[in-house]
């Protein structure tokens, strides 16, 4: 169970953008611990609904289908949130040294030959990861 990082959403391949929901709908249910997720319990939970914001936009620039999002609504009822009070979720934690573990995550995922994952989208990721490190590391 991981939650990408939030920069690198745009680049993943469609089966972890739709493992990503079904993770994320996981958690609504559930509250699952796991050691690559505990620590957005140690955020508010602005953090999980900015993120799957996040992850929403991204499906639906895709154009992949959300069946329900009745578990999100359930788990958020209780918050009062605009997006005008958006702001990069998980910030100690989706940081540069996170965002290279992600990035290689994905590079295993292209090089092992993941079946959704083309040339195009690693060096779209590659460009972006490429740029960032330059600017960042």
């Amino acid at each position: 169970m991981r939650l990408w990082h939030t920069e690198l959403i745009p680049f993943i391949p469609k089966s972890q953008l739709l493992a990503q929901w079904r993770e994320l709908n996981s958690i609504f249910v559930k509250e699952d611990k796991h050691v690559l997720i505990n620590y957005i319990y140690e955020y508010p939970k602005e953090d999980l609904y900015i993120y799957t914001q996040i992850v929403l936009k991204e499906m639906r620039a895709r154009n992949i289908t959300i069946r329900t999002i009745d578990k999100m609504d359930r788990y958020f009822v209780d918050l009062h949130f605009t997006e005008n009070e958006y702001y990069p979720p998980y910030s100690r934690h989706h940081n540069d040294e996170y965002l290279t573990i992600c990035y290689y995550n994905l590079y295993e995922k292209y090089i092992r030959g993941q079946k959704d994952f083309t040339a195009e989208q690693f060096e779209a990721l590659h460009q972006y990861y490429s740029i960032k490190k330059g600017a960042a590391f």
